[in-house]
């Protein structure tokens, strides 16, 4: 039996999980792409992902979220530029460190469906970048459009759908 997908009730630890779960989505889908990938517990990157066939090597940060019914199109904040010590440095020294090219990825779920963006941090920062007090990415349907419009912008469309799953 096929039901939708209604209320989110989020756990005491589920922002801990969505987290995670973000990370090995994003690492799960660069490996079925031939990258080599681990998560790393490292202040800046999430991610180091190595393509054999370039010789390329990605430093990304993962930013995951899980949306109620009204709230997707709410960006994800990305870097916050008033910290002292920002993510975004933290970020491009960590690439540095690692002799990566920094990149960002955003895993947003919400009731009946899931995406995944992947992009560098100059890409970003060329196109989608307006130079706030925080970095975010939009979620309305105007820069879901231009993400999709935008070869330097992997994303991966989920749809959710439950089966005799567990109900209120």
């Amino acid at each position: 039996m096929t039901q939708k997908l209604i209320d989110i009730e989020k756990s005491s630890r589920h922002q801990k999980i969505i987290g995670s779960l973000g990370e090995h989505f994003v690492c799960n889908w660069l490996s079925r792409s031939g990258f080599e990938v681990t998560i790393v517990d490292h202040t800046g990157i999430d991610i180091i992902a190595y393509d054999p066939s370039t010789g390329k090597r990605l430093g990304i940060t993962v930013k995951s979220r899980t949306r109620n019914p009204g709230k997707e199109k709410e960006s994800v904040n990305l870097f916050d530029n008033r910290k002292r010590a920002n993510d975004r440095q933290k970020l491009t020294e960590a690439c540095k460190a690692f002799e990566c090219e920094p990149w960002i990825a955003v895993y947003v779920e919400a009731t009946e469906h899931a995406d995944l963006y992947l992009t560098s941090l100059s890409n970003y920062d060329d196109k989608y970048r307006r130079k706030r007090v925080v970095d975010d990415w939009k979620m309305s349907r105007r820069w879901l459009t231009a993400y999709d419009d935008d070869k330097e912008v992997k994303h991966l469309h989920i749809e959710f759908e439950a089966k005799d799953w567990f109900r209120k």
